[in-house]
């Protein structure tokens, strides 16, 4: 059997607490060789700086691949490009290319800058085009979904945007969080008669807050089935078992994936080593020994 292989989202700290629990999860995350970790940017560009130092500190002293996040809200076209700038010259070839929420929160109506893209397709494209010899050198990975998002016009709508996004550019799909594998499989089947041919990565959330995964999940629309509320309910003042829940419920969703020939999972970590790697650890992935970065 062909081992699996995964990736990580962390978040860019806000204070030096954060910063300390980023780098643990970091470097207890590092051994297990991910084929690349993203860090994402807040809304409005409110995470630009974080984000960028976060990546170029990973290139700098870590062996990881960075993929760092990149919206078009509330910033002008020649603000994009220069963050793209940014990142090519800290030394990050991989940009995760979304059209972002708006600055008033998930869930709020997006509305493009007068002078900015309008989504994530023309910023796949101008990514493209920046400076075409270095354009055309980036990885691009953007958004999927199992499941109607907010702003879900039907399945036949969502497959021409996800097909639009591979022919402006993009390498690969990174689905939102689900629990229902068949929403994922359904996913695929209605990318294949789309003629979307990109690798569509299921996104796995490790989210013990049940509060904060539901908050989470009604702002894209995600179900959290019966079975998952029923695994919770109790469990608001006992961490260690919510840890243990949360562990237990992704590494049985990679397994049902993984038993249909999926080999590629992308854990949103929440800066949260040991959920991460106790999930890996049941997916049968051990950490290996890492060499130091020159």
């Amino acid at each position: 059997m062909t081992q699996p292989s995964v990736s990580f989202e962390f978040f860019p700290p806000k204070s030096d607490a954060a910063e300390a629990k980023l780098w643990d999860a970091v470097n207890r995350l590092e051994p297990v060789d991910p084929l690349f970790v993203s860090v994402t940017f807040g809304a409005g560009g409110s995470t630009r700086d974080r984000t960028h130092r976060t990546v170029k500190r990973m290139v700098e002293e870590t062996t990881l691949v960075p993929a760092a996040h990149l919206t078009c809200v509330d910033a002008s076209r020649d603000e994009v490009h220069a963050v793209i700038e940014d990142y090519w010259q800290a030394g990050v070839k991989h940009i995760v290319a979304l059209r972002g929420d708006s600055p008033d929160g998930m869930g709020e109506a997006f509305t493009p800058h007068p002078d900015g893209y309008k989504g994530s397709i023309e910023l796949i494209e101008g990514i493209r085009a920046h400076r075409p010899e270095l354009g055309k050198c980036f990885e691009i990975s953007v958004a999927a979904y199992p499941e109607p998002h907010p702003d879900s016009r039907g399945w036949a709508d969502d497959m021409a945007v996800l097909k639009a996004k591979q022919d402006a550019g993009a390498d690969r799909a990174i689905t939102q969080f689900f629990f229902n594998p068949d929403d994922y499989f359904r996913l695929l089947d209605e990318a294949e008669k789309a003629g979307i041919t990109m690798p569509i990565i299921p996104g796995i959330m490790l989210q013990p807050n049940f509060k904060g995964l539901t908050r989470m999940a009604k702002m894209v629309q995600a179900t959290l089935p019966d079975w998952l509320r029923d695994l919770y309910d109790g469990l608001d003042d006992d961490p260690e078992t919510r840890d243990l829940v949360t562990a237990n419920v992704a590494a049985e969703l990679t397994r049902k994936l993984a038993d249909q020939g999926v080999r590629d999972f992308h854990f949103y970590t929440l800066n949260r080593a040991g959920l991460a790697l106790s999930t890996c650890r049941l997916l049968g992935l051990k950490p290996k020994p890492v060499p130091k970065a020159a």
